[in-house]
């Protein structure tokens, strides 16, 4: 079902693009952004849409065959609509703003309540379900807690690492290779995001908004939480990892040194743009690094001798 995925997300991902372009559902770019980026603005965003909607239709049926996968399965699609729809949200007020103004996007103190109740509402059925109990002290409630803030700190790390064209696709597709032999939903997330790819090789003639970063943060951390381990999803997404943390250090670097940087620009993968780096070369070597951790984790869940 991996190519039928993908070949309804290439479908609904191109007929998106036609839709934006007709109505001028362009991005926004920032200004105090990398300036070889002011090129696209007006490119059309939110294409997470059309894959986000492949990937529910495809496990819709495959669920009608009895092949779904059962409760694990449906709180993965749940998880990725409920963080979409708050992505959704952010993505049309970007386009509304960009052609009628008005308030441009959702703020830190809305998002963020709205990102801990879906992850509270996934950890909740979740808990019970995981293959670990890891707080035994505290029980489920623990454990409650903790994918909670897993599943939160996914979603706005995997947001973090958009950006450049193909990036987090990519990187999202090789996190999620240690789990297509056990996650119907994350086989058919991946299948969905090549044909998303199609369109967002640079130079991207889509974005994937807030909605798409948003749905793939929470199904992948729901697969890690699910089917494998919650500590070595860090590992496997080392880039997001290290593109939230880029984000918080300059902000503390910054209000504590009085304006001072950190990093030329953050996230990361800009700081290696402003270096000189091409964006193809950002690209592809994150896709690396993350490889590599995909590799360790790979090794480790099947008890191979992965770091002699």
């Amino acid at each position: 079902m991996m190519i039928v995925a993908a070949l309804v997300s290439w479908f609904l991902v191109g007929l998106f693009i036609t839709f934006a372009r007709r109505y001028g559902w362009g991005q926004p770019i920032r200004q105090e952004g990398p300036q070889s980026h002011l090129k696209k603005e007006g490119t059309p965003t939110a294409g997470g849409i059309g894959f986000v909607v492949a990937l529910l239709l495809v496990w819709l049926l495959q669920m009608a065959t009895g092949n779904g996968g059962g409760r694990t399965e449906t709180l993965l699609i749940l998880a990725g609509l409920g963080m979409g729809a708050i992505g959704l949200a952010d993505d049309v007020l970007k386009i509304r703003w960009r052609k009628l103004g008005g308030k441009k996007e959702l703020l830190a103190r809305e998002k963020i309540p709205a990102q801990f109740l879906v992850g509270l509402l996934f950890a909740v059925f979740a808990a019970p379900l995981a293959p670990h109990l890891w707080l035994p002290g505290w029980g489920l409630y623990g454990d409650i807690a903790l994918y909670t803030f897993v599943m939160v700190g996914a979603v706005n790390a995997f947001n973090f690492t958009d950006g450049l064209d193909s990036l987090l696709g990519g990187v999202s597709i090789i996190v999620l290779l240690p789990l297509l032999g056990v996650s119907p939903v994350s086989v058919l997330l991946v299948g969905a995001l090549l044909g998303f790819l199609w369109f967002n090789a640079h130079p991207a003639r889509v974005f994937m908004g807030d909605m798409g970063s948003h749905a793939i943060g929470g199904v992948v951390a729901g697969a890690y939480i699910l089917h494998a381990d919650v500590w070595m999803l860090p590992i496997a997404a080392i880039i997001p990892v290290v593109a939230v943390l880029s984000v918080v250090l300059q902000v503390l670097y910054f209000r504590r040194t009085g304006g001072k940087r950190l990093f030329r620009m953050s996230p990361i993968q800009h700081h290696f743009e402003e270096l000189g780096w091409p964006e193809t070369h950002v690209t592809v070597r994150f896709w690396l690094v993350t490889a590599l951790g995909t590799a360790i984790v790979w090794g480790i869940l099947r008890g191979l001798p992965v770091l002699s």
